[in-house]
């Protein structure tokens, strides 16, 4: 089945440490690279779709950034679901375009997180997730929620720390493949298991980065696809989970919206997780892609840090993940942490990833997770 829905232009911006970034900055840098990328110019656009910012936060983002541009697409909104935003973003383009409300739209994503906030606001962005009533008071943080799910897990499934690390280590892999990516030197496990321990089993380098960037990609009609410069990547499946926003009120510590999203992507799609090439999945901490990758059907249940261990994640394994490098060594800037992984997939597709290209990508899968494993957004991508 289709959904009637391109991506034609994809782009992201450098990542990491960028001095004198800005959000808004960010946002059209990456725009202007994305409808460039398409073949279009920025009158083509008639639909914008942003997401949310940690350093320049407006309750109408989509039409600040729209005011920064000097656009006035007919349809504009800002969509806010955590690290599902970009996925969610994605698949609200898609039904605009499929229903013929738009014909090009861009969705767009940046923020400068690392050198425009302060230690002490990043720490209160993270601790706003917590329920005021029953979680804040007790001294809840996003770190030790994700804490929470891997000790259960650990407990239920046997999974150890060196389990966990392996995931990290594979991750740096890729992105040393990545001349873009915010850390590229390797990492062993040993370093992983010795770095700060931030909320037990949780290490430092079990967790994602924070950096500045900015990430975008243009989602046409069929028809108008055909206008295009570049190759055109299908959406052929999408799907949405939610469970429960804070971990207090989650059903269950083991499954999770992902199982509902992913499964209808794939229905939608017509393909089954054994079909994927390559994956692109959030990986806030090595717990949430544990959980992700087992929940969703890539593996069995605690076996997915083994098969890191084993290399079934890297560029010749069973399902090469994050080949860019993911949210802990390529980049997370907010909502284009997200996006990151979606741009990736389009570059994969395309056969355009160099170094940590996968030999005949032509499926991928894309999923974004926000709050604390609460939002759940499943894309099915294909060449």
């Amino acid at each position: 089945m289709s959904m009637n829905a391109f991506i034609t232009g994809a782009y992201d911006t450098a990542v990491g440490e960028l001095p004198g970034s800005s959000c808004m900055a960010l946002h059209a840098e990456a725009a202007i690279g994305a409808v460039a990328d398409a073949g279009l110019a920025l009158s083509d656009i008639d639909g914008v779709l942003c997401a949310y910012s940690f350093t320049e936060p407006h309750l109408m983002l989509a039409s600040v950034f729209c005011e920064y541009l000097g656009i006035h697409p007919g349809t504009c909104l800002a969509i806010q679901a955590g690290g599902a935003s970009a996925c969610i973003m994605i698949m609200n383009a898609a039904a605009l375009v499929a229903s013929g409300q738009c014909t090009h739209v861009l969705v767009v994503t940046g923020d400068n997180r690392l050198t425009g906030l302060s230690r002490d606001g990043a720490v209160a962005a993270l601790s706003e997730v917590g329920h005021p009533q029953f979680e804040r008071p007790f001294g809840i943080s996003v770190p030790a929620s994700y804490a929470l799910v891997a000790r259960h897990y650990m407990h239920q499934y046997g999974v150890t720390s060196e389990h966990l690390a392996a995931i990290a280590v594979e991750h740096r892999r890729h992105a040393s493949r990545h001349p873009k990516a915010q850390k590229r030197d390797p990492i062993s496990v040993a370093d992983v298991l010795s770095s700060k321990m931030i909320a037990n089993p949780l290490h430092m380098l079990d967790c994602c980065l924070i950096s500045d960037g900015g990430a975008a990609l243009v989602v046409s009609s069929r028809s108008a696809a055909r206008d295009t410069k570049g190759q055109a990547i299908e959406i052929l499946g999408a799907g949405q989970g939610h469970t429960h926003e804070h971990i207090i009120a989650a059903p269950s510590l083991v499954d999770f919206g992902c199982k509902t999203s992913s499964a209808t992507a794939f229905a939608r799609a017509g393909v089954q997780a054994c079909d994927i090439d390559v994956a692109q999945i959030y990986d806030s901490f090595t717990i949430t892609l544990a959980v992700e990758l087992e929940s969703i059907g890539f593996f069995e249940r605690g076996q997915a840090g083994i098969a890191a261990a084993a290399g079934e994640l890297g560029l010749g394994g069973k399902l090469p993940c994050n080949t860019h490098g993911g949210l802990m060594s390529y980049a997370h800037s907010g909502a284009a942490g997200g996006m990151f992984h979606a741009v990736e997939a389009v570059h994969q597709l395309r056969g355009h990833a160099d170094a940590r290209q996968v030999k005949d990508a032509k499926l991928a899968f894309v999923h974004g997770d926000g709050g604390i494993l609460s939002a759940h957004c499943s894309l099915v991508l294909g060449a």
